[in-house]
């Protein structure tokens, strides 16, 4: 199949093909987590779909101009109908369609009826770091047809323009042809579900987890339509340390005719819908997650009738960059140095965004009154949804009767700094409509009149990386892995000590624009291409100044090729790409493409000489020093000052890396994830032996050990690009006694790592102090 990829079969490297959601659910599965089966449908059977319909050029002109038309409500809601429109018409291509019936179908169970599943949309871009569109793009539940399957697929492809999703794609700079792909997943029939946070997503605080639970399915948290029971969890012994009770009027179950019901539920609850062994068990597999990933996560999980947790969604937590100095203080007028506070509180509610607002009160029902909010109102509903976007935007601050700190619209004011209080249950009723109210997003309180409050406390955390500790200093340096130019600004400006990984993936991509590089190089097209690459480099470098950039030449492998446009025609189809056809001996077997990529470096390292370059997947000397005289050959190989490293992460590296620094490398790092899979002989991506997949075992700590051995005898630097020296101290001190010269982690993981470092190296310095020590006499 080209257009349907298993659960089994996703990862984060396949975040081009099938977005966030479908990546994160791979990478869920090969971490070992609980996940209902499923499949999911490629960006490229939806781009197929719109060149078989024959509108996909006119879909791509009419988002253009809908972009353009933001501000201009009649106009992009006529856009938006139009757009989507066209996508109902035009409907699933036959090719795709016939996959999406198969692997349907490989998903009864043993009764051999159709499954009941969940499909959701998986934009290319949603779900990320910095974007969530948390629940903006369409998702349906109990599907059990394969008729009503198809128009769901179909109506999460037209959802890619509704107004909502065109604002925000927007005002996150996101103008590139909208891509979709398609999660089907088995549904669980849910007796409760919500949300797990791995760190509160309203204080910062990293340590600890936020759960919210509702009974029947998790939708009702996600959507705000009613208050969950609230539990924050002890990341440290996942000991439950406040429990809140929430106000659920109803839950959502599967009805008789299949579909979504609405079921009352009884007022006056005493009980939480969920108890503390079900809580810690949540936590507990959230933290794995975590671990997994190395930053914090936002997961939805649902506890079947038999009592099984599981896991149906992860992405990362988008808003942690939010508690920061920036979101201290939304209001709109003076704050007192004093940090006193004389204001009557009016209203208590759950604190979902930080941040202290004052404005007059507007009371809103339905976000098609939207228009009549004052730009620095605060914005007072029963509760919001995504469609309130624009308007909440132009609020000052957002409070609602309902929803939770983990529902969509609460996640969305974090995003866009806009303080916000929820599951007040009353607001609507107990504010006056015009009076001036000040909103404390952080302790959840509406106070009477303009109030001073008290600035609050610092939490670093988010995409940049933090400021290290005043006087921390570490010998072993430590190094950013970056994957586009996005934040390249903000962790450039702290004190990091380089970029030891840039992937060169999402930056390949963006230039191409999502074409295949032979098709690009056969249209004539490769300046263009050159360009585009060069600029993204160039503003990636120039924040670092004389730090080291060190890039990674592309490794796609040939079925993430393939998903690109044009694709099929140059890759071919292979039973196991991991091991495939990639790195080196892609760059040996097409030099053009290869050479387009040291064309773009060579022109970015023109004003910017602190790029170096980095080689993936080396397996033997021949195909790295033909590599490396393809260097030479191009414009990269007259430039001074280039530093050449390899990727360790072919076990041959352990007998070839003396002669790999003969022929002229300067450093290696080390990829743990491949280096572990073939060691152990594990596919990564396998879900059936996902718990052999350990990078902390015995032969690959030795492999690592042997490694950063040799380059040391060797006299060239070594490096480790993953999160394990911040999440694992143990690990960390492990690498620093080991002697390794650099760590390259996430921007967020920074000032663990330095920490972490700089404890390894001070016991060192006291265990060597101590051993030189004469012994005492009595």
């Amino acid at each position: 199949m080209t257009h349907v990829l298993t659960f089994a079969e996703l990862g984060l490297e396949q975040v081009s093909l099938v977005g966030g959601k479908g990546a994160n659910l791979g990478e869920l599965v090969s971490a070992g987590l609980p996940v209902p089966d499923g499949f999911a449908l490629t960006a490229d059977a939806f781009a197929t779909s719109m060149e078989h319909g024959g509108i996909r050029a006119e879909l791509l002109a009419a988002h253009r101009e809908a972009l353009n038309a933001v501000g201009d409500d009649a106009r992009m809601a006529e856009l938006s109908r139009r757009m989507a429109d066209m996508v109902t018409k035009a409907g699933i291509a036959p090719q795709v369609a016939d996959e999406a019936l198969a692997a349907y179908r490989s998903l009864r169970g043993d009764d051999g009826f159709d499954a009941n599943v969940a499909v959701r949309s998986s934009a290319i871009g949603e779900d990320g770091k910095d974007a969530s569109f948390a629940g903006m793009n369409a998702s349906f539940t109990n599907i059990g047809s394969y008729e009503d399957l198809t128009t769901a697929i179909v109506g999460c492809w037209a959802s890619l323009y509704s107004p909502r999703v065109v604002t925000y794609r927007a005002e996150k700079g996101l103008t590139t042809e909208p891509l979709m792909s398609v999660v089907v997943q088995k549904m669980v029939e849910s007796v409760t579900a919500g949300i797990v946070f791995t760190a509160d997503p309203v204080t910062g605080d990293l340590d600890h987890l936020v759960v919210e639970a509702v009974a029947g399915q998790g939708e009702a948290v996600v959507s705000g339509a009613v208050t969950p029971d609230t539990f924050v969890v002890s990341k440290s012994d996942c000991a439950v340390l406040e429990t809140s009770l929430g106000n659920q009027e109803y839950r959502i179950v599967r009805g008789a005719d299949g579909h979504d019901r609405r079921e009352p539920m009884p007022s006056g609850r005493s009980t939480a819908v969920i108890d503390d062994a079900a809580v810690q068990t949540i936590a507990r597999l959230a933290i794995k997650a975590e671990r997994h990933y190395g930053r914090p996560q936002d997961m939805e999980w649902a506890i079947d009738p038999r009592g099984r947790i599981w896991i149906v969604q992860s992405r990362p937590i988008t808003t942690l960059d939010r508690h920061g100095s920036d979101a201290q203080d939304a209001s709109s007028g003076p704050v007192s140095s004093e940090g006193t506070s004389s204001g009557k509180v009016l209203l208590h509610g759950l604190a979902a965004a930080p941040g202290v607002a004052t404005g007059a009160v507007r009371i809103l029902h339905s976000p098609r009154d939207g228009h009549l909010l004052v730009d620095g109102e605060v914005l007072v509903a029963p509760m919001t949804d995504p469609d309130w976007l624009p308007t909440i935007r132009r609020a000052s601050a957002v409070v609602t009767d309902r929803g939770g700190v983990t529902c969509h619209a609460a996640i969305v004011a974090r995003e866009v700094g806009v303080p916000c209080i929820v599951g007040t249950r009353t607001g609507t009723d107990d504010l006056e409509e015009g009076s001036t109210v000040t909103v404390d997003g952080a302790s959840g309180d509406v106070l009477a009149g303009r109030v001073a409050a008290r600035p609050a406390a610092r939490v670093d955390a988010g995409p940049a990386a933090p400021q290290q500790p005043s006087g921390l200093v570490t010998a072993t340096k430590i190094y950013v892995n970056l994957a586009s130019a996005e934040h390249a600004a903000e962790v450039g400006a702290t004190d990091v000590d380089g970029v030891g990984l840039l992937r060169a993936e999402f930056l390949l991509t963006e230039a191409l624009s999502g074409r295949h590089p032979r098709a690009v190089i056969a249209d004539g097209e490769s300046s263009g291409f050159v360009s585009a690459m060069a600029d993204a480099l160039g503003r990636i470098a120039g924040p670092f100044g004389s730090r080291p950039v060190v890039y990674r030449t592309t490794d796609l492998r040939s079925n993430e090729f393939r998903g690109l446009e044009g694709g099929e025609a140059f890759e071919p189809e292979e039973r196991n790409p991991m091991i495939g056809f990639r790195g080196c001996y892609r760059y040996v077997r097409e030099p053009d493409v290869f050479r387009l990529e040291l064309e773009a470096l060579a022109r970015a390292r023109e004003t910017h000489p602190n790029i170096h370059v980095m080689l993936p997947f080396v397996r033997t000397r021949w195909e790295l020093e033909r590599c490396l005289e393809l260097i030479d050959e191009s414009p990269l190989g007259d430039q001074r000052g280039l530093h050449r490293w390899v990727m360790a992460e072919v076990p041959s590296v352990l007998y070839w890396l003396p002669e790999y620094v003969a022929a002229g490398i300067d450093g290696v790092s080390i990829g743990s994830n491949d280096l572990t899979q073939l060691i152990l002989g594990v596919d990564r991506d396998s879900e059936s032996c996902a718990e052999l997949f350990d990078g902390t075992d015995p032969a690959v700590l030795d492999a690592i050990s042997t490694i950063i051995t040799t380059a040391r005898r060797c006299g060239i630097t070594s490096s480790l690009c993953g999160q394990a020296p911040s999440t694992n101290p143990e690990f960390a001190e492990l690498l620093v006694k080991m002697g390794i010269t650099s760590v390259s982690v996430n921007p967020d993981a920074v000032a663990a790592t330095r920490l972490h470092v700089a404890r390894a190296e001070r016991r060192l310095l006291v265990d060597a102090a101590l051993n030189e020590r004469p012994p005492a006499t009595s």
